[in-house]
């Protein structure tokens, strides 16, 4: 610890001085953080890579972080990164004049009213795909579940999204595309680290070629896209300087965006639930209780329907898909301070920041904290339910925490697209429970793959396999 400034919390080096305490940290990052709150308490520095990064480990502090908005800035950061990863020129340079602003704005197509149109969509293209894999399921079908959830929530994702590709071979076509992206996704760890592209083998040719396929000639051909991407097309016309790639570039992004969490973080939640009958029995019965109640029935002739206030009574499922979100998530929330300033927190504490230094939350502490959580380690379906309605009160120290599942980020820096993914997520294990028996056919443990830890959903390390059929 040295050259430090009075009220700078104490500093980590590494031995590498521009690596820091990088290698250890991308190993396993939750160990290393709790190894230092347990030297050091719950804020200290550890310098890594170059930059210098202070951990907040307090959840009684996080909303002080939250809330500072003006002086804790995530965006530029965010966007410089995504234009490296996704091959766009920043948005923050003078040459898009509120680019940044009118993208932003475009969310609101995915709350309230349109999300309800949008999610409708959803649910007729998925319950296309599930009829689709219903027609082939005759007797027990057997796939590999990572690869399951993959193929139908991608479709799905980008048939609503970016509309159907008319071509008599549209499944092709668009498994062609999620076969590059899952490519372009495997490096995309490296990519976020900061590693040159040219360094990472086929991964560049992979996204120039999935880009093109977002270029105008190819998107207007495609039949019945979403409003949120017509209205991102509308406002890049406005930018001249703003190239044919380019624009197909920012749209490449927006699908990364809306299914690189959502196809794990499905993955996870139909996995737990296969590996727990008791739970997979309680989330079957509160579905078929819902269609039996709305005289609908289930097959894969019928269309079912969810109104939003359906998807949000059906209280097993969304404890059972927050509480696999809690075991899988491992964001890490950044905030870069915009000029030195003393952050003030709770119980007079005060952290001394320097221009340039990044404020960093890490809620899978939290979400593994067995004072929040009893058993943290274990998946408990009905975590998130008291006397049969939605429980949101969670202790720590006797204290009512504020946040206490922080699956999509914080503030600022939250995902705009977490209701449709949340409605998305549940819709696919609806479907998939009131048309199909499932089972596991591999008695194998999936475990975390740790390379995305702080980068959203972790993924599986090894694929699993099961079987299908429909129901009697």
């Amino acid at each position: 610890v040295f050259n430090r400034k009075t009220g700078e919390p104490p500093l980590i080096n590494g031995w590498i001085p521009y690596l820091g305490k990088a290698l250890i940290f991308r190993k396993d990052a939750f160990k290393f953080l709790l190894d230092q709150q347990k030297k050091l308490g719950d804020i200290f520095t550890v310098h890594i890579a170059g930059r210098y990064i202070t951990f907040i480990m307090d959840p009684f502090q996080y909303v002080y972080v939250i809330r500072n908005s003006k002086q804790l800035e995530f965006h530029e950061f965010a966007d410089k990164m995504a234009s490296k990863t996704f091959d766009y020129p920043a948005l923050s340079k003078g040459k898009f004049p509120d680019l940044k602003e009118n993208l932003h704005r475009i969310y609101q197509y995915l709350q309230g009213k349109p999300l309800d149109i949008i999610s409708g969509h959803m649910m007729k293209n998925l319950q296309d795909i599930f009829e689709w894999k219903c027609s082939q399921a005759t007797d027990w079908e057997t796939e590999k579940m990572y690869k399951f959830c993959c193929s139908v929530m991608f479709e799905a994702s980008f048939v609503t999204l970016y509309g159907r590709v008319p071509a008599a071979d549209g499944h092709k076509v668009i498994s062609e595309i999620r076969d590059k992206f899952i490519k372009f996704d495997a490096s995309f760890p490296y990519l976020a680290a900061n590693i040159p592209i040219e360094l990472l083998g086929a991964t560049k040719k992979v996204r120039k070629e999935l880009i093109h396929h977002f270029l105008l000639q190819n998107m207007t051909k495609w039949l019945g896209g979403s409003k949120v991407v017509q209205a991102r097309q509308d406002i890049f016309e406005k930018y001249e300087l703003l190239g044919d790639y380019d624009k197909a570039a920012h749209h490449f992004a927006f699908l990364w965006a809306s299914v690189g969490n959502t196809i794990p973080a499905t993955f996870w939640a139909m996995y737990y639930l296969l590996r727990h009958p008791e739970a997979l029995a309680a989330v079957r019965d509160e579905i078929d209780h819902l269609l039996q109640s709305t005289g609908q029935k289930r097959g894969p002739t019928y269309n079912i329907h969810l109104t939003r206030e359906q998807l949000d009574n059906l209280v097993y499922l969304e404890s059972a898909l927050n509480e696999s979100l809690r075991m899988c998530s491992s964001s890490m929330n950044i905030r870069i301070s915009q000029e030195d300033f003393v952050l003030k927190l709770e119980g007079n504490q005060e952290v001394g920041l320097r221009k340039g230094d990044w404020i960093a939350l890490y809620p899978q502490i939290l979400h593994m904290d067995p004072e929040v959580y009893e058993d943290p380690k274990e998946y408990k379906f009905d975590r998130y339910i008291e006397n049969g309605k939605k429980k949101t009160t969670f202790y720590k120290a006797g204290r009512k925490l504020k946040y206490f599942l922080m699956p999509f980020g914080s503030g600022i820096s939250m995902c705009p697209g977490r209701f449709l993914a949340m409605n998305e997520m549940k819709m696919f294990l609806f479907l998939l429970l009131a048309h199909f028996d499932v089972e596991l056919v591999e008695n194998k443990a999936v475990r975390l793959d740790n390379s995305r830890m702080g980068l959203g959903i972790l993924l599986p390390d090894v694929d699993i396999a099961f079987r299908y059929k429909l129901r009697s």
